[in-house]
């Protein structure tokens, strides 16, 4: 992470911090005068999300350091297990108020709302909105995926606080309490944000398909370099916001030097390096035939019997070996389809079937990318 981007992430969090504080502290107090098992859930939330800002500072610092002899990928994923930290916090919350909120409803007691508590309740909502607009734009500005959501999330915490007022405006104008019952929705809001935030931080952690836009607009990239026929195989190891490592593989004319192969893939590391600020460290290389219009012919006939079968969706780094009587090629079969081994080996003994003479060198590869 960039010294400017870490310094907006800290201070748009310190200010979140801040406010948050406040608005817990005015709503416990009139939440627990009021006997207001809803306005105390909802002064919790935004105590659990001062604490979030916090950790993510913590978070934030311990990702810039620099790398080392151990961890030479830097520490960038620590924000990954901040992020479940605070996402165990939300939860833990947001279970802690759906307890309180069943005792008020098994055992009723009356809120006492008062103007003042009305004031309170609307000046969170005002202070929530314009807290979430804020460090919405601030993530936006530094392209931080976790000051936008907490920038959403001060959204929702203010629909939360509307739902608060409109249970204490009821129980003013009618004496009808929904306090207890409108506690219970709080929960539930705050446990299903937990519940998400946890599985975020888990796939951020075990590691998620590359986004397909990113994915795309770097095969696009590379596509454009001179010489390349095929783009595949990409793989982007994630270390943490923004830093991406990773390889592809290429297929290049048969006809090409070792030196010119290396210019093509400095060429291609050095543009997705400085477009994308993705590492690219390995560009692997396929050759393709272009000197024998039989072997196009052999190309065409295996292509047809690959995609006779269900769930193909890639075909690539075709090669044929007259000399060494060798066919390489490399296919990728759906996620989806259940028997993906069996319909490898069917599509493998079809082959050899019809080249009885050759070996074939059949890679079964993985849809990784888009």
């Amino acid at each position: 992470m960039d010294n400017k981007k870490e310094k907006v992430v800290i201070k748009t969090s310190i200010i979140s911090i801040m406010s948050n504080i406040v608005l817990a502290g005015f709503k416990a107090s009139v939440g627990l005068l009021a006997n207001s098992i809803a306005i105390v859930s909802d002064a919790v939330n935004n105590l659990s999300d001062a604490l979030s800002s916090f950790i993510t500072i913590i978070g934030t610092k311990l990702a810039g350091k620099a790398p080392d002899k151990n961890h030479p990928y830097g520490y960038g994923r620590i924000e990954y297990m901040t992020s479940f930290i605070v996402s165990a916090i939300v939860l833990y919350a947001g279970i802690t108020a759906m307890i309180e909120s069943v005792k008020k409803i098994i055992y009723p007691e009356v809120a006492d709302y008062s103007k003042v508590t009305i004031i309170i309740v609307i000046a969170g909502i005002i202070v929530k909105i314009i807290l979430g607009l804020y460090v919405k734009k601030k993530g936006k500005e530094v392209n931080s995926d976790s000051l936008v959501a907490s920038g959403s999330d001060a959204f929702n915490d203010a629909i939360l606080s509307i739902s608060v007022l409109v249970s204490a405006i009821v129980y003013l104008l009618f004496h009808i309490s929904l306090e207890a019952y409108v506690g219970v929705l709080l929960s539930i809001f705050i446990i299903k944000a937990g519940i998400e935030l946890i599985k975020e931080a888990v796939d951020n952690i075990l590691g998620v398909r590359v986004e397909s836009e990113l994915a795309k607009k770097i095969k696009k990239d590379v596509a454009e370099e001179k010489e390349v026929r095929g783009v595949f195989d990409l793989i982007l190891n994630d270390y943490g916001p923004d830093k991406y490592l990773g390889s592809i593989h290429i297929e290049v004319p048969d006809t090409l030097s070792v030196a010119q192969v290396d210019k093509i893939s400095r060429n291609i590391t050095k543009r997705i390096m400085n477009k994308y600020g993705v590492v690219l460290h390995t560009i692997g290389i396929y050759s393709v035939n272009t000197k024998d219009e039989k072997i196009m012919k052999v190309q065409k006939d295996i292509c047809n019997i690959v995609f006779s079968h269900e769930g193909i969706l890639q075909m690539h780094g075709f090669y044929f070996d007259e000399q060494d009587k060798c066919i390489s090629l490399d296919i990728i079969i759906d996620f989806n389809i259940k028997n993906r081994e069996e319909v490898y080996k069917n599509i493998l003994e079809e082959i050899q079937d019809k080249y009885k003479d050759y070996q074939l060198n059949v890679t079964l590869d993985v849809d990784i990318s888009d």
